[in-house]
């Protein structure tokens, strides 16, 4: 009998294994590759996908989106590179908290920016409703901070002994800036602006509400043409086209990444204090423009969520919510509160099982499978949201897995952006387990699954909780997938407020403006929880 124990525990050993592996699978073939597939198959197939691309309408679609989408990350470039060098070379007071209200755009809801640029547009008489300018302020105020948060980590790690030399040789700030710091940040640089460049490529909630019908892209045209003409074939093969330009974007990003110089880190450079006048007057320019753009926007919603007719503050608009005459709406507006809460409580929850077992095989797997599934459970991120939403509608909306008129529609679809971030922090909470620590349990006689359990596990929990802060937040503010899922009587915040901002009525407005400011409130909450929970980096970033 003991001769056949080691057999045994190496068959647990390998079922275990490929558990561990099949659940996130199964997971992402079932809401993922299988909803993708039909729209794509449908597109082949019904769609006449190339009919679609010659449209002249279709290549002006193809020509705004892009165009658009290269402006904004232009612009959030410009706004997002002086406050990524402040954050990350000068030593602030309440740096912790300033980097944590920077990066509140990252998990804002589209839908909250564009109420704050319609706000905005109200206030300063800019007529922002309706026009590029509208959108290209709404991209700035959201990705400004993807590119704080990217730059301004590798910038921290910048070996400052190149920029050091250069200026002993004489060189000025700005050529040092052109020659030696931008080309060391370049891989970063990249990054950041691809990953821009995909989210306003496929922006959706900020097309719709601040741009509106006459500015349509690809993305607001899938569900046009799903939702309002229910001609599927179109709508699927303007989403065939869409897959193939992102699929495109990616590749060619990841090529510019592998070509660029990597970032030197054998010195990283300490946070200077800013003593003298022209270096706090640098960091205040430098801060400025993220700052004030995302303030003013911000501020001007929570005053008009507040203005009441006839003049004058109160809360009539929150009072409001439980109203239940409001226009477009089945139940009462506050009801979407309750409805968000729900379902982004259960798609965290399905997040971080599929995302910690995910994590856990690609951590711990030493074959190609463990980095297959790491690259395969990333796709949904870079995949639009529409389009998820259109493939789940197309491929679980019928037998033998019907899930049309199911609530759990909602969170699963949410679960599927959310597990992305998930796996990401805690694979890196996985790796960084001192390994001298496990080595020290296996000699003490632990077995392989008792050190994961009481070595790798509390170190790793910090980081899940993070990944789980993330996936609710991206959950309460998910609004592509849940526009086309979520059922007229259990509407979510973003899809009530969708349904009010388009209902030509004054105390519509105002309740669409306090919902705003309530998934804002939650919003900064699980920013603030993941600022709390994240294990601080030896150079605080």
């Amino acid at each position: 009998m003991d001769r056949d124990r080691p057999a045994l525990i190496s068959v647990r050993g390998l079922l275990l294994r490929a558990t561990v592996v099949a659940v996130p699978l199964a997971f992402f073939a079932l809401f993922f590759a299988y909803p993708v597939g039909a729209v794509v198959f449908r597109g082949a197939t019904e769609g006449s996908v190339l009919e679609v691309i010659r449209r002249p309408s279709t290549i002006r679609l193809l020509w705004f989106t892009s165009w658009q989408a290269a402006v904004s990350t232009l612009l959030a470039l410009a706004v997002g590179l002086p406050a990524a060098w402040a954050v990350s070379r000068v030593d602030l007071p309440g740096k912790r908290l300033l980097r944590a209200f920077l990066i509140v755009p990252f998990v804002l809801p589209t839908l909250v920016v564009g109420a704050a640029v319609q706000a905005l547009s109200a206030w300063s008489g800019l007529g922002l409703d309706g026009t590029v300018a509208g959108i290209l302020v709404a991209h700035t105020m959201l990705n400004a901070a993807v590119v704080i948060r990217i730059v301004g980590g590798s910038w921290s790690l910048l070996d400052p002994s190149a920029e050091e030399a250069a200026r002993t040789l004489g060189a000025s700030r700005a050529t040092v800036l052109r020659e030696v710091t931008l080309p060391a940040l370049a891989p970063a640089l990249w990054s950041a602006a691809g990953i821009v460049f995909l989210f306003c490529f496929t922006s959706f909630g900020v097309i719709l509400t601040v741009g509106g019908p006459g500015l349509p892209t690809i993305e607001t045209e899938i569900w046009r043409q799903a939702v309002q003409r229910t001609d599927f074939s179109a709508a699927a093969a303007l989403s065939v086209l869409q897959i193939v330009v992102v699929v495109a974007l990616v590749v060619v990003t990841n090529a510019l990444e592998r070509r660029a110089q990597s970032v030197t880190v054998r010195r990283p450079a300490k946070p200077a204090p800013a003593r003298s006048w022209r270096r706090r007057s640098a960091v205040a320019a430098a801060l400025a423009p993220a700052v004030v753009l995302l303030i003013v926007p911000l501020g001007l919603l929570v005053e008009q969520s507040f203005a009441v007719s006839g003049g004058g503050h109160g809360l009539a608009n929150y009072r409001a919510l439980r109203d239940t005459s409001a226009g477009g709406l089945f139940v009462p507006a506050a009801e979407a509160i309750g409805n968000s809460l729900t379902a982004a409580v259960w798609a965290t929850a399905v997040a971080v099982l599929v995302g910690g077992i995910a994590a856990a095989a690609v951590v711990y797997s030493r074959s190609r499978t463990g980095r297959m599934l790491d690259v395969a459970l990333m796709v949904p991120l870079g995949t639009s949201a529409v389009t998820i939403g259109f493939g789940i509608l197309l491929a679980l909306g019928r037998p033998p897995l019907d899930l049309r008129s199911s609530w759990v529609i909602v969170p699963l679809a949410q679960a599927l952006v959310g597990t992305p971030f998930v796996i990401r922090t805690s694979v890196a909470g996985l790796r960084s387990v001192d390994r001298r620590q496990q080595e020290a349990a296996a000699v003490l006689g632990a077995t392989p699954s008792r050190v994961r359990l009481t070595v790798d596990l509390p170190v790793a929990a910090r980081s899940l909780l993070v990944g789980a802060a993330f996936a609710f937040a991206v959950s309460l503010g998910e609004f592509g997938a849940t526009s086309f899922l979520a059922r007229p009587d259990r509407p979510t915040i973003p899809v009530a407020m969708f349904r009010l901002l388009g209902r030509p009525s004054e105390a519509l407005h105002g309740q669409a403006m306090a919902l705003g400011v309530v998934l804002a409130v939650l919003s900064l909450i699980s920013v603030m929880a993941i600022e709390r929970l994240r294990p601080t980096d030896r150079l605080g970033w």
